[in-house]
């Protein structure tokens, strides 16, 4: 039986500020400190580096899930982020997309999130903190739970 993964998708296979250049300067403005509610914003963005080869391995070996969150005001968010998973990450991810705010509701034995907030700091299994010094990139990331599969 494969193990269960989850994998953030802000800033972990989403590259975030990459929608930024092809965001107006005045919505930038007007959605200072929440750019995250920037009406279809989540459809601007770009893959985070070795993100999409990542996932596709790592779905290979794991019973992989897409875990995210996304913005209360920003109804766009949702379907974009569909949307996204769907462009990028084709038929491994087919129905293994997870909106939720409350990431510790789903059980499994790995959590790659950048983040401790939405319930990844209560989270069962283990947290992989995407970006942090044991964890700087995907190639890390791959190595280790290649070693974890079994």
């Amino acid at each position: 039986m494969l193990k269960t993964l989850y994998i953030d998708l802000d800033n972990v296979l989403v590259d975030f500020p990459s929608a930024f250049p092809l965001v107006e300067p005045k919505q930038l403005e007007e959605f200072a400190g929440h750019l995250d509610d920037i009406p279809g914003i989540f459809s601007l963005m770009q893959p985070v580096a070795k993100a999409v080869e990542s996932f596709e391995e790592l779905a290979a070996i794991y019973d992989t899930y897409i875990l995210s969150t996304s913005p209360w005001d920003n109804p766009s968010a949702w379907s974009d982020k569909l949307l996204w998973v769907k462009k990028h990450l084709g038929k491994p991810a087919y129905k293994r997309l997870i909106l939720s705010h409350h990431k510790h509701l789903n059980i499994g034995h790995f959590l790659v999130d950048d983040r401790t907030k939405n319930g990844a700091d209560k989270f069962t299994g283990e947290h992989i903190l995407f970006g942090s010094e044991r964890f700087p990139d995907w190639p890390t990331v791959v190595h280790y739970l290649r070693d974890h599969a079994a």
